[in-house]
């Protein structure tokens, strides 16, 4: 059993040593440009064109990521680039999903307790005592309620917050009111005034986090983004502040990153910047997830997060 490793601007002998004792009858090795040998699987992330084009060989690809997004892209540009007989695989939560709550539950109970506004106050040296945010009112809405989606707004409810969860189709998710489907989004939106987007990117969400969504939030309402950003139209999200529509934003993700220097988003106080860190990819337990999958497919058995290419996730 042969397995290339892609994953840029990694530690590649880290990941191949753990491969290779996860997996101790493969041979597991990196690929490099010219690199045409045979493969059974691929483990990548962000791979270029090359590396998977005409490879009729290759039994699955696994995304180190939950998002599949860039390989989708890339399989948009150049029609046929992925292997018709290969499954791709995404990471299911691999260590993501406790890292994810911990983020959107601080940048939730920052907002509820006005943190923010009193780091501001700070700056310019006042002392002052804010009124709270009346709880019963203080609603959160989660945009996408898959493995890693569900667990931030069963966190969330957990905190005796009000807690609605959005997704293309029902769940259900203890302490929390679900909604599914395009006829119930704007009953979601309806009041929400914290929206945390975890959306897959999809031809379908693109855009998502627009003018028309932002204007049925409650007025004064909170955005936290650790998705993707081709959700965010940056504009309206500009605009809605500037009007009070919303108050502040918690972006984790950009439609360029690294975030351009020049980006008036660095300009924009009430706007919160981080670098793409709300769930890292743990290498322990991806490598873990990744070796128990192939030794299932190995064996013949199905395996969990299968990609549908056509829904996008």
């Amino acid at each position: 059993m042969k397995v290339l490793f892609y994953m840029p601007h990694a530690d590649a002998r880290a990941w191949l040593n753990d491969f290779a004792r996860a997996l101790p009858e493969a041979d597991v090795r990196e690929w490099r440009p010219g690199d045409t040998a045979p493969a059974d699987f691929a483990v990548v992330w962000r791979p270029p064109r090359e590396m998977l084009a005409g490879r009729d060989d290759l039994r699955a690809i696994f995304n180190l990521g939950a998002g599949v997004d860039a390989i989708l892209a890339l399989e948009h540009e150049h029609p046929g680039m992925l292997p018709r007989a290969a499954q791709l695989i995404r990471l299911e939560d691999s260590g993501m999903a406790p890292q994810m709550a911990e983020y959107v539950s601080h940048a939730v109970l920052r907002y509820l307790r006005r943190f923010d506004e009193y780091q501001m106050l700070q700056n310019e040296h006042r002392w002052q005592v804010l009124d709270p945010h009346p709880r019963d009112t203080f609603i959160v809405g989660v945009l996408g309620l898959g493995v890693l989606g569900s667990h931030v707004a069963h966190t969330l409810a957990g905190f005796g917050l009000p807690v609605r969860g959005y997704s293309r189709g029902m769940r259900v998710v203890d302490g929390v009111a679900t909604f599914a489907g395009q006829a119930q989004f704007d009953a979601f939106l309806d009041g929400v005034k914290v929206l945390v987007n975890l959306l897959p990117h999809t031809p379908d969400t693109r855009d998502v986090l627009d003018v028309h969504t932002f204007s049925k939030l409650a007025r004064g309402a909170y955005l936290i983004n650790v998705a993707r950003g081709a959700h965010l139209v940056e504009q309206d999200l500009l605009d809605a502040l500037a009007s009070g529509q919303l108050t502040a934003a918690t972006l984790d993700v950009f439609r360029e990153e690294p975030l351009p220097p020049d980006h008036p988003f660095w300009r924009e106080p009430r706007i919160t910047i981080t670098p793409h860190v709300s769930a890292l990819t743990l290498r322990e337990e991806s490598v873990a997830q990744v070796a128990q999958k192939i030794t299932a497919l190995i064996r013949g058995e199905r395996v969990s997060g299968v990609v549908d290419i056509e829904r996008g996730y």
